[in-house]
This record gives structure tokens, sequence and C-alpha cells, in this order.
């Protein structure tokens, strides 16, 4: 990291906020320190720090010594990081949880009425539909990894929304699916890219063992995920965008099909890259 890094602007990366990142900051500089020292140190009113120092607790990141007065004591980075990433799992699976709260009454309302609506409906909308590349693309990307049932394809660039669907891929690794990635092999790619991807191949290979992934030696005309293909034809769903270098991501859609046929020929093709046009290695 570059030492000339902000610290408190790095832990708001995290989604603190300024008071909380700010008396972090100062915990992991300083050591255990009391109330007061924080307030003192960085200038949090008093009548805030208390409150602060008690969320950076809630969420794990400091421990909160007994005593007159109470001390407070940070936990090493390292914890922080992974507390971090725990934080954000617990989060989404609430989240889940409360959805799936909702399902009885939700198609108990809705089913009827959506079996009610006109079918009025093309081949090629019933084959497809579209989300906005970015955030929405990404949300559905994260519910296919939690709605497979076997196995999930990648085919991307550099993987560079790896850390956006990293808790689903972690939960996939941990409910026992495979994951099998197939990049695009770097000297395609800009320098930047190629960076990114390292890195994200680096954390891969460190961290989930259990991810297969090769190099593309040949653009891929579109890139996305698909899962549960099957050559009977009657399962799969996948998440796509073609190919368009002209046109930036932000002006792009994702095309999402539940096309047990159409996945399953994304199938054949990541098959064919797989094993005859993709090397383990990168060629930069």
């Amino acid at each position: 990291m570059d030492r000339s890094t902000d610290p408190i602007e790095l832990l708001q990366r995290f989604d603190l906020k300024e008071y909380e990142a700010t008396a972090l900051a100062f915990l992991l500089e300083a050591g255990r320190s009391t109330a007061p020292d924080v307030s003192d140190a960085t200038g949090i009113p008093k009548a805030r720090v208390y409150g602060v120092l008690d969320s950076l607790a809630a969420e794990g990141f400091i421990r909160v010594i007994p005593g007159r007065p109470k001390e407070y004591q940070p936990k090493s980075p390292e914890e922080i990081l992974e507390r971090t990433k725990e934080n954000r799992r617990q989060a989404f699976e609430d989240y889940r949880r409360s959805v799936e709260s909702l399902r009885g009454d939700f198609l108990d309302v809705f089913g009827p009425l959506y079996e009610q609506a006109p079918e009025d409906v093309s081949p090629t909308a019933e084959l497809f539909h579209v989300v906005d590349v970015g955030e929405p693309s990404e949300v559905e990307t994260r519910r296919l990894y939690h709605d497979a049932a076997e196995s999930i394809y990648v085919i991307t660039n550099s993987f560079a929304y790896f850390d956006s669907v990293k808790p689903a891929v972690e939960n996939a690794l941990d409910s026992g699916k495979t994951i099998s990635v197939l990049f695009l092999d770097p000297h395609h790619l800009p320098d930047e890219k190629a960076d990114v991807q390292e890195e994200i191949v680096t954390e891969i290979a460190d961290t989930y063992p259990e991810i297969g992934y090769r190099f593309s030696s040949e653009v891929s005309p579109w890139r996305g995920t698909f899962i549960d293909p099957s050559m009977e034809y009657d399962s799969g769903e996948a998440i796509f965008l073609v190919e368009e270098p002209n046109v930036p991501d932000h002006k792009r859609q994702a095309a999402i099909t539940e096309n047990g046929s159409f996945v399953a020929g994304m199938k054949r093709y990541f098959d064919l890259i797989w094993n005859h046009q993709s090397t383990r290695n990168q060629h930069k």
C-alpha cells in the first residue's frame, strides 16, 4: 500500500462513518485508551465518543476493557479484516432470511395477479430479459451463486467485480458447489486491467484453492456467469453481455436467461475453450 494513503479514508472504505474511522485509526496507532483520551486526541466530541466506541465494539473491531474508567483495545488489523467480511456476510444472510420470511405472503398476493396478466410477449422476450450493467447485474450474479445447485461457470476478462460477489462465492464454496473461472489471457488486456486480474488471481489461488481457473488465449464474444447446465436442456440459468469494445459498461445491459438449451450451449462453448484454447498460467 502507498504510505501516503490516508488511514481514515481507508477505514471508511469498510463502510465506517467518519467518527468511527477516526477513532479506530487512533486506537490502532495508540493502543488501549479511554474514551476521553480518544476524544482529546481526535476531536470527536465527548458527547459522541462513547457511542462511537460502542459502535466499533458492536462491529467487533475493538474490545471493551472493564474498569474505572473503561478502556478500549483495538483488535489486530487481520482480525478487523476478517470481522469486516463476516459482518457483511451476516448482513447478507439476515437480509436473505428476511426476504424468505415474506415468500408465502408475497406469492399469495402476487402469484394470482401474475397468472391473470396478459401473456403478450415475443419469443425473444421469453428467452431473455435484461438488467443494467453495474449494481443491478451484480445483484443478479450474486443470486445465481446462491441459486446454483451444483456448478457455477464464469467467463470474464479480469474478474474486476470479484469483491462485490465474494460473500456469495464463499457461501457457494461452503455449500459444496464447484466454481470454474475462464479469464482472458492478460496479454489481451490493458496494463491496468491486467494488474487487477493478477491481484484477483493471486487472491483466488491463495484463499480459494477450490476454484478452478484457466486463461483463454482468444477474446470471447461474451462474458458472464451461468449455473447448472444440463445436456438434457432441463436446467440452467445465465447472465451475460456480449463484447462491445466501444461501449462503456455503464451504458450497457446484461441479458438473463433461464432457457436450458441456451445455457447448455454456453457450457459447450465453455468446455471447448477450457479444453482446447486456454492455459493454466498467465502470459503477460
